[in-house]
């Protein structure tokens, strides 16, 4: 089976340039992070051959936080990527951030890489 390759970017950054300059290529682990990332961090709508995908975590500054119901849409999200194992389920803490501008909070989540069963940590803010 052959290991697919995406580009080297992690959302909100630059794409980033190989020793020779091509693009840099990223697989394994750090591939299903950035997915992961990107799937949690894009709106609804926004990839219009795919409308559904994303969870849009940024629509949630500025209202009234649910962590719960954030939680959940989470781990919901993080279990439709292929590199993310189902078993053991994914563990995710989300925590608002005391006197965050706009209600922004901490995300942890904790799941186990589908071709390694290696342990992943993802942390982020959404701020």
């Amino acid at each position: 089976m052959t290991t697919l390759a995406d580009v080297y970017h992690y959302i909100g950054g630059d794409i980033s340039a190989s020793n020779t300059g091509d693009l840099q290529g990223v697989t394994d682990t750090v591939r299903g992070q950035q997915r992961v990332l990107r799937r949690l961090l894009t709106n609804p709508g926004d990839y219009i051959f795919e409308p559904n995908y994303g969870a849009g975590l940024a629509q949630w500054i500025g209202r009234t936080a649910d962590m719960a119901e954030i939680r959940a849409l989470i781990r919901g999200q993080v279990l439709l990527e292929d590199s993310v194992a189902k078993i053991p389920e994914p563990v995710v803490q989300v925590t608002q951030i005391p006197n965050a501008d706009g209600g922004g909070f901490a995300v942890l989540i904790q799941y186990a890489d589908a071709a390694t069963s290696e342990p992943v940590t993802l942390s982020f803010n959404v701020s």
